[in-house]
C-alpha cells in the first residue's frame, strides 16, 4: 500500500492506496496513453488529486449498494465521468481498494 503525503496539519484523514488500486491506475492510463498521452497525464493527475481530496472529505463519496455487498461498507468517487474510486473510512484513514472503470463490468467486486 502507498499513503499520499498529508501537506496540511488540520487534515484529519490518511489516504491509502491499495496495491490492486495503484496497479489499475497503472492499467487505466496505459490504456488511455495509447490513445493520447496528454488525455492519460490528465486521467493520472485527476485521480490522484480526488484521491487526496478524500484526506479532508471522504464523506462526500456516496454509499456503494449492492445486495451482495455488506450495507455501508465502501463509498465510491466518480472522477472524469468514467472512473470509480472505490473507498471505506477507517478511524482515520480512507482505504481506497479499487478503481475501475464504470464502462467495463466491474461485477467481479462482489
Amino acid at each position: 500500500m502507498k499513503m499520499l503525503p498529508m501537506n496540511n496539519v488540520d487534515k484529519r484523514y490518511h489516504v491509502i492506496i491499495s496495491e490492486r488500486a495503484g496497479e489499475a491506475l497503472v492499467q487505466h492510463v496505459r490504456f488511455l496513453a495509447q490513445v493520447s498521452a496528454q488525455a492519460a497525464d490528465k486521467l493520472r493527475t485527476d485521480i490522484v488529486e480526488a484521491a487526496k481530496s478524500l484526506q479532508e472529505f471522504p464523506e462526500r463519496g456516496s454509499w456503494l449498494t449492492d445486495p451482495l455487498l455488506l450495507a455501508n461498507k465502501y463509498r465510491k468517487l466518480l472522477v472524469d465521468k468514467r472512473y470509480l474510486l472505490i473507498y471505506q473510512i477507517k478511524d482515520d484513514a480512507v482505504y481506497i481498494d479499487y478503481i475501475v472503470d464504470c464502462r467495463q463490468d466491474y461485477g467481479w467486486l462482489v
